[in-house]
């Protein structure tokens, strides 16, 4: 049994990441190689279009791009202020029922379109705050690292183009597929979070001296009880009023903050040393260690000794240890 041939439209607009741009056009030859091993011939017909010839008629292939791909990107300047030709010939392919897809900043050139409105996707973690805060119309949960929504798909990180294409690979043939795909790989095809990568990286340009101060000194404190009460009065601010400012300057609650601040503490913790969880636990200031637990499970999307299985790598050896 063959597969009516799949049109996938990579684009190369200024920035784009051309390890992504080429490593794409790699897999998806690679997926027909084993597409011809399962008998269902050459499923994919990849392009590469360079955003200078999208103009140009000759330069369009000869049917509809079923996908459109918008590779992660490394230069604001690109994503941040994408060519109109880009964003027109994306609108006007979906318009004619192509699936358009963006992969880490790619996600910033698709929201340009006015597509992403009233659409909950995902982009890069450390680009969430400013995504946000440029199309709030548009909900982004970069705790995911791929969100699927039919004719959008978004995916997260800088490398998670390995997973759209094994996504695609999966929507258009299926998961025996897309699993051989990623053993000859040899990535992981199993379900992952954007969140098991993710770092608490507090916003400090905010504006707001006083609460840049507060931040300092949760920053020394993490580990110590910590009360809003007594947070406000050391900033001469009112419950309310600090609560509010707070949130305004850090897009966190202080609790939310503090929890933030004390997990990312722990990872860190956990990555670098073979040190007990409650001996983790109590060093970044949670005394129970079931609510300690909890919270890492909250913001990490894994348990502790998940987190400790994917990141921690004890030291080697040394000779004279491996001798005796």
């Amino acid at each position: 049994m063959t597969i009516s041939a799949i049109q996938v439209g990579i684009l190369h607009y200024p920035g784009a990441l051309l390890s992504a741009v080429q490593g794409m056009a790699e897999q998806f030859y690679l997926a027909n190689k084993i597409c011809h091993q399962n008998g269902l011939g050459d499923v994919f017909q990849t392009y590469i279009f360079d955003s200078r010839q999208l103009s140009n008629p000759l330069n369009q292939p000869a049917g509809e791009l079923q996908v459109i791909i918008l590779p992660p990107c490394l230069d604001d300047r690109s994503y941040l202020a994408p060519e109109n030709v880009v964003t027109d010939w994306v609108k006007q392919h979906h318009q004619n029922g192509s699936i358009i897809c963006s992969v880490c900043a790619g996600a910033f050139v698709l929201a340009k379109t006015g597509l992403l409105k009233g659409r909950r996707v995902t982009t890069h973690w450390a680009l969430a705050e400013e995504f946000a805060r440029l199309y709030p119309e548009t909900e982004i949960d970069c705790n995911k690292l791929l969100i699927n929504d039919g004719d959008i798909i978004t995916a997260g990180g800088l490398m998670s183009w390995i997973d759209l294409g094994l996504e695609l690979v999966a929507q258009f043939t299926n998961t025996q597929v897309m699993r051989q795909l990623g053993k000859y790989l040899i990535v992981d095809t199993g379900p992952r979070e954007q969140s098991y990568y993710r770092s608490f990286t507090p916003r400090l340009d905010h504006g707001d001296e006083i609460i840049v101060r507060v931040q300092h000194q949760l920053q020394r404190n993490f580990n110590n009880p910590i009360m809003v009460k007594a947070m406000a009065q050391q900033a001469h601010l009112s419950e309310r009023t600090f609560l509010r400012r707070f949130v305004a300057a850090t897009g966190l609650k202080p609790t939310q903050y503090l929890q933030q601040l004390r997990i990312q503490k722990a990872c860190e913790l956990i990555e670098a040393s073979g040190m007990s969880f409650e001996k983790v636990a109590e060093g970044v200031g949670y005394e129970d260690l079931s609510a300690f637990r909890k919270t890492f499970i909250k913001i990490t999307g894994q348990t502790p000794k998940e987190f400790r299985k994917r990141f921690f790598r004890a030291a080697p050896a040394s000779a004279e240890t491996q001798k005796q």
